[in-house]
């Protein structure tokens, strides 16, 4: 990758995760990177651009070794449906190793669920992803309406982001920082118990 797209990639990954995408701009960008705007319009076009350029970067390993380890849990299930503890480890467990490997772009990612943008982003470089998630989800949890999958979803994007983020509500309770692995079985057994919660009484009269 040519050097100065590298710099600029590097920098806005960073700030991006810091400030956050609103709260930061293509000025301070380029004046951390030592560039032009001539250089960032070059390379990448705007701004966004630059932030697809920055998830990209990071969304493609990370993806593929999401998919990579949940086709081995399927391999090992088979023919039984994957245990949702087993679902949430392909989707989890890589993403906060992202945290230890790349503590920018792991912040990046908690960055962007907390502010929202994360919808976009899904549909350019998580879909298919997302997809293989959901359709093993289904499988685990067949008796589990497809509105009230979605919601636990959704509710655990917003733990994911939370962790990613690393804003502790009680930080001397929670005795300073934590391993990885111990984060990610804590994060999995939290969720597979909202996956696997009955459903709600309101939920179940609006499926019939």
């Amino acid at each position: 990758m040519n050097k100065t797209k590298e710099k600029i990639l590097n920098i806005a990954e960073r700030l991006f995760g810091e400030q956050g995408y609103g709260a930061t701009s293509l000025r301070q960008v380029i004046a951390e990177a030592g560039v032009n705007l001539a250089a960032v319009h070059y390379h990448f076009g705007s701004k966004e651009e630059l932030l697809d350029a920055v998830v990209l970067r990071g969304a493609s390993p990370l993806n593929e070794e999401r998919i990579a380890l949940l086709e081995h849990y399927e391999g090992e299930a088979a023919p039984a449906p994957v245990a949702v503890e087993k679902v949430l480890h392909a989707i989890v467990a890589p993403t906060l190793m992202k945290l230890k490997r790349s503590p920018q772009f792991a912040q990046l990612m908690g960055r962007l669920l907390g502010e929202g943008l994360m919808p976009g982003m899904l549909g350019r470089h998580f879909k298919p992803t997302v997809d293989r998630f959901i359709g093993a989800m289904r499988r685990s949890l067949p008796d589990l309406p497809q509105e009230e999958l979605f919601w636990r979803i959704q509710f655990m994007f917003g733990a994911m982001a939370q962790t990613l983020l690393g804003r502790h509500l009680f930080p001397e309770a929670l005795g300073g920082p934590a391993d990885t692995s111990e984060v990610v079985d804590r994060l999995i057994s939290f969720l597979a118990a909202g996956f696997q919660a009955p459903v709600p009484q309101f939920a179940k009269d609006q499926e019939k």
